[in-house]
């Protein structure tokens, strides 16, 4: 039974996943990858950085001329002039960013709390007086005092903020931790909305979004592939697939369109998307194993938590070392050979001998030459 939680995705493939080094997306590639993601039911797309130059924000212009569903916002510093920058672009929903931890505050800007929260008030009742949608970020809020984000929080919902990104920016923080800050804030401050970026330092960033919203958390950012700074972010698919499957909630996301949105941002990043990545890789629903390809030939449920399907994806039944008979006659089959179970016994040892020898799974022209040495065995 689906949970009656409503969480919206937030994508900031455009923003926090072009910050990927090296990373550089053309206007073209911007284009089809919103295009992608508003089809497929995203709710907001972090676009861009107007306060870069005259360039982002004319492919941020020609994002908001798309007439997209989804909500665009952009990326700001807690200062007049990037506010300025966004409006020029014409959207309606600004992320405007302060460090809140410590450490940022007194060793990358040089200020003090005092600072920063007379600079948001100043930064938000500017954003707030031109008619936009807010959202506040805590840049580094995993490593900040927990009372200090508080009254941040306070002061962000009195004076008219939409929504608080608390942003786990090294990725330094495990579920557990996650699931207790946020509690922490929503429990303080229930009437402002919270979101939860995560970064995957650690590995954790998919779980971390999940314990934000068991915490609380009713938005998520993420990025296609996981794209983003250093070893990236929470990754679209994996965040929307464990929320259904793992916590039976289902946000409203076409499942189906992960596969050619995760190939497009792939080319456009130059990152090949792994085989085996989660959800989205070519084999992640490769069995080769004779008791899990035995198991999923009678019923796909035994090996499989959702349909391959349900990504865009398709089984694929692999002739390999570990191999067994239902195995290979399916994989004979894959390629339009129809065998017995008799003849897949006689050819198993073969298979399985040729994998060792090429230190991988059989090709169809290995299988091909397996069968036709097979008949000529049988003439003879």
């Amino acid at each position: 039974m689906v949970e009656e939680v409503k969480v919206r995705i937030g994508d900031t493939t455009l923003r926090d996943g072009e910050q990927t080094a090296g990373v550089v997306f053309s206007a073209r590639e911007k284009i089809a990858i919103a295009r992608h993601l508003d089809a497929m039911g995203v709710h907001e797309l972090e676009c861009g950085i107007p306060a870069m130059g005259e360039e982002e924000r004319a492919s941020i212009r020609a994002l908001v001329d798309l007439g997209l569903s989804a909500r665009l916002i952009t990326w700001n510093r807690a200062v007049i002039p990037d506010i300025e920058a966004s409006l020029a672009c014409g959207v309606e929903a600004v992320d405007i960013s302060l460090s809140v931890s410590d450490i940022m505050i007194e060793h990358k800007i040089n200020k003090t709390r005092e600072w920063v929260k007379e600079q948001l008030k100043r930064a938000l009742d500017f954003a707030k007086a031109k008619g936009l949608y807010v959202c506040v970020g805590g840049e580094d809020a995993s490593r900040a005092d927990g009372d200090f984000l508080i009254e941040l929080l306070s002061i962000a919902r009195a004076h008219g903020a939409d929504r608080f990104r608390f942003c786990d920016t090294l990725g330094v923080l495990e579920p557990f931790g996650m699931y207790e800050k946020v509690a922490r804030l929503t429990a303080a401050v229930p009437e402002l909305e919270i979101e939860v970026h995560t970064h995957n330092d650690l590995g954790l960033a998919t779980a971390n979004a999940l314990a934000g919203v068991r915490g609380g958390a009713r938005c998520i950012s993420t990025t296609v592939n996981g794209l983003g700074e250093r070893a990236g972010n929470a990754a679209l698919e994996e965040v929307v697939m464990a929320l259904k499957v793992a916590c039976g909630i289902d946000v409203g996301i076409d499942t189906r369109r992960f596969r050619g949105v995760s190939r497009l941002v792939g080319r456009a990043s130059n990152r090949e998307v792994p085989a085996w990545k989660a959800v989205v890789g070519e084999k992640v629903f490769a069995h080769e194993s004779g008791l899990h390809a035995d198991g999923v030939l009678k019923d796909p449920r035994n090996y499989e938590v959702f349909a391959p399907e349900e990504v865009g994806l398709t089984r694929h039944i692999v002739a390999g070392k570990h191999s067994g008979t239902n195995g290979i006659v399916e994989s004979y089959r894959q390629i339009g050979i129809p065998i017995s179970r008799e003849e897949a016994q006689e050819l198993m040892e073969k298979v399985r001998s040729t994998a060792q020898r090429i230190k991988g799974p059989l090709a169809p022209r290995d299988l091909l030459k397996l069968h036709e040495g097979r008949a000529v065995s049988l003439a003879a």
